[in-house]
């Protein structure tokens, strides 16, 4: 079964009502396509996200992330839009780590749409001690709210619905 648990470390910071700070990421090569990646030994799909640490900005975190997750580096993409506030998501309860102070009950994350500009060879899973992806492919824009786990949909429909109108920016600039 994947593990879908809020993830603390040293850097992890989990608010006053229970979610922990998060930044998701929509890539998308210069077909419109969006990256999706499968998590390691998992049969299970989703987005690049990951926690801000404490004193990080989203936009620091996002790229801290997509170094970690994907491999690639700010030269490698243009930031095209973000949400323009947090996106909360609850885990099921079977997730939630009650005995861990304080308890995380899910996530609110700041999404970023970014494009590929630089080549896609650059995009590896190697560069972090705990790969989150093994593998990935191209799909449609709203191929990711179907294939992600189910309590997760909602954030997905939401980010995807108010980044949609910044895709048109890839090809403009």
């Amino acid at each position: 079964m994947p593990n879908y648990t809020c993830r603390q470390d040293d850097n992890s910071v989990i608010d006053e009502q229970g979610y922990r700070p998060n930044v998701g990421i929509v890539l998308v090569n210069p077909q419109g396509k969006v990256f999706l990646g499968k998590r390691v030994y998992q049969d299970a799909w989703q987005l690049p996200q990951g926690g801000i640490q404490q004193h990080e900005t989203p936009q620091q975190a996002v790229f801290r992330e997509l170094k970690e997750e994907v491999g690639l580096n700010p030269a490698d993409v243009r930031v095209l839009g973000r949400t323009s506030d947090w996106l909360r998501y609850e885990l099921p309860a079977q997730f939630v780590r009650h005995h861990n102070e304080p308890v995380c009950i899910g996530q609110k994350q700041i999404w970023f749409l970014l494009g590929l500009v630089g080549p896609e060879s650059h995009i590896r899973f190697d560069q972090d001690e705990t790969p989150e992806f093994e593998d990935y492919r191209w799909v449609d824009w709203w191929v990711p709210v179907q294939e992600v786990v189910e309590f997760k949909r909602n954030v997905y429909q939401q980010a995807l619905t108010e980044l949609e109108p910044y895709l048109q920016q890839f090809w403009l600039k």
